[in-house]
């Protein structure tokens, strides 16, 4: 089996900057689409940002120009470096790692447990 694991979340100021870390580990032969996911409070979980093996990356349009997606495939780990913070941006964000066991047929979801962000002066 494998998982995946999230780490930077925290407090921060309006304006401020946070870095979010997701590495996958365990049993894995390929990982394909890697991405960030939030959910606030009261509210239906929504993409923020994407990026396939090959690098091609996807964002939500209220994340476009302050938040960049990164990934190292050598260490199976993404980032989402996100800056200009905004109160709107607190939510707990979720990692997901598309991933093909080496018993697997097809590739399977993989969610970390979450880590909160909050943006609040």
């Amino acid at each position: 089996q494998a998982q995946v694991v999230e780490s930077g979340g925290g407090l921060v100021q309006p304006g401020g900057s946070l870095r979010l870390t997701c590495a996958a580990s365990g049993s894995i032969f390929s990982i394909r689409a890697m991405g960030w996911y939030r959910q606030a409070p009261g509210k239906q979980r929504e993409l923020v940002a994407t990026i396939t093996s090959g690098g091609s990356t996807n964002y939500a349009d209220s994340v476009k120009g302050r938040f960049t997606i990164s990934r190292d495939n050598a260490k199976n780990t993404v980032y989402l470096q996100m800056n200009s913070l905004k109160p709107e941006d607190t939510a707990v964000y979720y990692c997901n790692a598309e991933i093909l066991g080496p018993k697997d047929y097809q590739f399977r979801d993989y969610w970390g447990q979450g880590t909160q962000v909050t943006v609040s002066s």
